[in-house]
C-alpha cells in the first residue's frame, strides 16, 4: 500500500510539473544556462539522446535518474566531448547501490570555453587590454534512486550550477526527476522525466562595479564611488521528456531495441527523437538515432552514429563507448567514454 502511494504521489507531482512547464513562442530563445542542455556519454548521444526509457547505470543521471536504480555494483564514467570552437565538456560520475536503501550517484560536469582576449567595456573604443579570461560553466549532482516495484524505479537528482565569466558569476541550484515503467508486455518500457526545475539565477560579482564621480565635480579631490550594476535574470531551459524503449527482437545472445522521445521544452522548439541499438551477447553495441524539431532545423539536429565493447576481467567490467553527432555549421561532436563497474 505504502509503494502504491509513493507511486501515485510521483507521478502527480511530475504531470504537474510537466504541465507548468508548458512553453510558448514569446519564450524561445530566452532561457540562460544553456550548458545544462549539452548531453553527455556515448551510449546516449550515440542515440540522439533517446534512452529515457531505457537509460541504466551511472550514465541514467543525465537521461532519467530512475535508470540509477538498476545499477549492480559500483560504477565510475568518464566522458570526454571537444566542443566546437575549441570548448571543451568533460563528465565524471560515480554510482553505487546499497543494499535496502537504493542507489545513489554523485556527478560533475564541466564545459570549459577557452582563453578569450579582453576588451575595454567602452564599446567606442573596444581597445584589447592584452589579458585574457576562461568562461566555464560546472554542475556538481547528487543522485537518489530507488526501485519501487517490479514494474517502477524512480529517482531525483539536486544540482549545483556555478557559471563564471572572468569577475562575474552566476549561481543556482536545480532539480531533476525521473520515473521508468516496465509494463511487462512485450518488452515495452516506459519513461518521463522532468529537467531543470529550479530559481531563475543572475551574474554578479566585482565585475559589475564601477568607479563614478559627482558630475561637474573636480576629479582630483572628488571622491570616488562605485557604482554596482544589476544583471537581469535568467530563467533556467527545462524541459519534459516521454520515452519509450522496446525490444524487438531478443534471442540467442542478440537484441535489437527501438526507442522513441518526444520532448516539450520550455524555451526552445520541441524535440522528436527516434533510435535503434543492436547488442550482441550484451558486450557489443552499434547505435544509431535521428532527432528533429517542429521547425526541422538540420543545422541544430541531425544523424547520430556510434558503438561499444564491454569486456569482463573476473568481477570487474571495462566498457569503452563512441558516438559521433552531425552539425553543419561546426565540426561534427565525438564522445569518447569510459566506464569501470566492479
Amino acid at each position: 500500500m505504502y509503494r502504491k502511494l509513493v507511486i501515485i504521489c510521483v507521478i502527480s507531482v511530475l504531470a504537474l510539473a510537466s504541465v507548468s512547464l508548458g512553453g510558448s513562442e514569446r519564450r524561445l530563445g530566452t532561457a540562460g544556462a544553456q550548458y545544462l542542455r549539452i548531453p553527455v556519454g556515448s551510449r546516449g548521444t550515440a542515440m540522439g539522446g533517446a534512452i529515457g526509457a531505457d537509460a541504466y547505470g551511472t550514465e541514467a543521471i543525465f537521461y532519467n535518474p530512475a535508470g540509477v536504480a538498476l545499477i549492480e555494483g559500483t560504477e565510475v564514467m568518464f566522458s570526454h566531448l571537444n566542443y566546437f570552437a575549441g570548448m571543451d565538456l568533460n563528465y565524471f560520475a560515480i554510482t553505487t547501490a546499497i543494499e535496502d536503501f537504493g542507489s545513489i550517484g554523485i556527478s560533475a560536469k564541466v564545459l570549459s570555453v577557452g582563453d578569450i582576449v579582453k576588451t575595454t567595456w567602452n564599446a567606442s573604443t573596444a581597445i584589447g587590454t592584452g589579458e585574457t579570461y576562461n568562461p566555464s560553466s560546472a554542475v556538481i549532482g547528487l543522485t537518489y534512486s530507488r526501485v519501487l516495484t517490479d514494474r517502477v524505479t524512480f529517482g531525483i537528482t539536486g544540482k549545483f550550477l556555478n557559471e563564471q565569466i572572468d569577475l562575474v558569476s552566476a549561481k543556482g541550484v536545480a532539480i531533476d526527476f525521473g520515473v521508468n515503467y516496465d509494463t511487462k508486455w512485450n518488452n515495452l518500457r516506459l519513461g518521463l522525466v522532468i529537467k531543470n526545475l529550479g530559481p531563475s539565477m543572475a551574474f554578479e560579482g566585482e565585475g559589475l562595479d564601477y568607479p563614478v564621480q559627482a558630475p561637474g565635480t573636480n576629479p582630483q579631490v572628488s571622491p570616488v564611488h562605485t557604482f554596482s550594476a544589476k544583471s537581469a535574470k535568467f530563467e533556467l531551459p527545462a524541459w519534459v521528456q516521454l520515452s519509450m524503449a522496446w525490444d524487438a527482437y531478443n534471442q540467442d545472445m542478440h537484441r535489437a531495441t527501438v526507442f522513441g522521445t518526444f520532448e516539450a521544452n520550455t524555451f526552445s522548439k520541441d524535440l522528436y527523437r527516434a533510435a535503434f541499438e543492436y547488442a550482441y551477447d550484451e558486450k557489443y553495441f552499434i547505435r544509431g538515432g535521428y532527432t528533429l524539431d517542429d521547425d526541422q532545423t538540420d543545422y541544430l539536429y541531425g544523424l547520430t552514429f556510434g558503438a561499444g565493447a564491454t569486456f569482463s576481467f573476473g568481477e570487474t567490467e571495462v566498457t569503452f563507448e563512441y558516438s559521433w553527432n552531425q552539425t553543419e555549421f561546426f565540426d561534427n561532436n565525438q564522445y569518447f567514454t569510459g566506464k569501470i563497474n566492479f
